[in-house]
């Protein structure tokens, strides 16, 4: 199949997908900043299809760039992913495709912390792998097991660590606003 087959291609499939989700040409347009004219002469073939405007609809739709421009399926499906350190923390990435629900295997190393509470949009799931995982929910601190799992709303305020008695080792899996900054849940002192 040529280049220009596959973005013969490209229009058809956006007006599918857009279709299948219900959602109007207006609402797209609010959701990616393209005009409503340029969605619709993309969907039209009328024009051709850029990775700037393709992204930005991918990520509207929570679907990989990938189902949008009809690509052929890869042979190996395995995440291989590099460990990303934060706050002391390691996490790998399970998940490649951008928006949708998120997962990470995450190493918290032991330490002793005083939780800081915070909140941000979307749910959290948690699946504890080994060691025990301290939860701080709302008024709710539990400790979790290897085996456990636990659930929650993250405007909720929570945070989860070691208990200090050893590493846990634990997935994380939250849904697609769960990737935005934290905020905190209470001003701090003197503020």
């Amino acid at each position: 199949m040529s280049t220009d087959d596959v973005l013969a291609d490209v229009g058809p499939r956006l007006r599918r997908i857009r279709r299948e989700r219900e959602v109007t040409l207006a609402a797209l347009s609010e959701a990616t900043g393209i005009s409503v004219s340029t969605l619709s002469r993309l969907e039209s073939g009328l024009r051709k299809p850029s990775l700037e405007l393709l992204l930005p609809i991918a990520q509207a739709h929570q679907v990989p760039l990938d189902e949008l421009v009809g690509a052929p399926p890869v042979g190996d499906p395995r995440v291989r992913s590099k460990p990303i350190v934060r706050g002391g923390r390691t996490h790998w990435p399970l998940t490649r495709q951008p928006g949708g629900l998120q997962a990470f295997k995450v190493l918290e190393p032991q330490r002793r912390q005083e939780p800081d509470p915070r909140t941000h949009e979307g749910y959290e799931w948690l699946y504890v792998l080994s060691g025990r995982l301290r939860l701080v929910l709302g008024d709710h601190d539990v400790v979790l097991s290897a085996g456990e799992a636990a659930e929650f709303d993250t405007r909720v305020p929570h945070w989860f660590g070691s208990t200090g008695e050893g590493p846990v080792e634990f997935l994380s899996l939250f849904g697609p606003q769960g990737e935005r900054m934290h905020v905190r849940a209470r001003p701090s002192a003197g503020k």
